[in-house]
This record gives C-alpha cells, structure tokens and sequence, in this order.
C-alpha cells in the first residue's frame, strides 16, 4: 500500500515538473499581460508637479536593469521574482500623502500577487538545485537599490514627492521585468 502511494506521488512530481517546463510559453503570456495591466495602473495614478522629480537621486539602480544582457530562463525568472517580491513591499508601505486611489493600489498588489504566484514553483524548483547562477550576482545588488529607494521613502516621510519619484523607478522597474519576460521560453 505504501509503496503504491509512493509511486503515485514520485509521478505526480514528475509530470507537475515536467508540465511545469513545458508551460513557459504560457508563463510568459500571463506575465506579459500582467505586466502590462501593471504599467496600465501605474500611469491611472495621479501625476505630482514636475518639481519633485528634480528631487531624484542615484539609487545604484543595478547595471543589469540598465543596459540590455543576456539572460538565462532561470535567472530571468529568479529575478523577476526578486523585483515583484521589492515592488510588492514597496506598495504596501504608506502612500496616504499621495492622494492615490486605494482601489488602484489594490489592484496593482493583485497583479504583483499574482505574478508572484505564477512564478514560485518554478523559483523553488531552481532553487532546489542549487547551482550558481547570474541570478545570484544580481540578486544582492537589487536588495540594495530597494533598500536605497525604501530609506529614501523614509527619510523624505513617505510625501508625494518621494513617492512620485518612487513611481518613476517602479515603472522603470516594469519595463525591465516585460524585457526579462522575454527569456522566459520553452
């Protein structure tokens, strides 16, 4: 009896596995779409006068996000991961001062949510072999810029201008993730 129940279960791993690789294309197109109804509800909230972006500063954005590289699947998906993972805590810190509509926002950490959600078992599963990847090179250079755009946030107490900054970089952000969802293939 337990071995009968071993078995099924070492082929439920197997062809969740291998349905899981074999469902990029799919991934793909999800997250592309989410992405985009995510830059969609970025640019429904409010925009704060031009001044404020005068206010920005280098937050040691990584190189990776600046300039166009090559990436592996498994790296483009541990590090869209990463960013939806920082985008997400981002949003859930007090936007009050911004006179953004909650309902906007909520949406928004859907999608992130979603996103998140899509792409976990397969992060976990790269993960769990544990080789060493690109991904791991950038991972520690994101942690600081979201670190740099969190303490800016705090220091300026979370008013509209920092958040109007920290709006530009989040849809910059977007756009990096549409361009790692690219690598994202069969």
């Amino acid at each position: 009896m337990t071995y009968r129940c071993l078995l099924q279960m070492v082929l439920l791993l197997c062809f969740s596995t291998t349905a899981l690789s074999r469902s990029y294309s799919l991934l793909r197109f999800q997250q592309r779409q989410s992405l985009k109804e995510c830059q969609k509800l970025l640019g429904q909230l409010p925009s704060t006068p031009q001044h404020c972006l005068e206010a920005r500063m280098d937050f040691q954005m990584p190189e990776e996000m600046k300039q166009e590289q090559q990436f592996q699947k498994e790296d483009a998906i541990l590090v869209m991961y990463e960013v939806l993972q920082h985008i997400f805590g981002i949003l859930t810190r007090d936007f009050s001062s911004t006179g953004w509509s909650e309902t906007i926002i909520e949406d928004l950490l859907e999608e992130l949510y979603g996103q998140m959600n899509r792409l976990q078992p397969i992060q976990k599963e790269i993960m769990q072999k544990q080789n060493t990847t690109a991904g791991d090179t950038i991972v520690p250079h994101l942690g600081k810029y979201y670190f740099n755009l969190m303490q800016y946030l705090e220091s300026k107490e979370y008013d509209r201008c920092a958040w109007t900054v920290v709006q530009v970089q989040i849809l910059t952000n977007v756009s990096f993730l549409m361009r790692l969802t690219g690598y994202v293939r069969d």
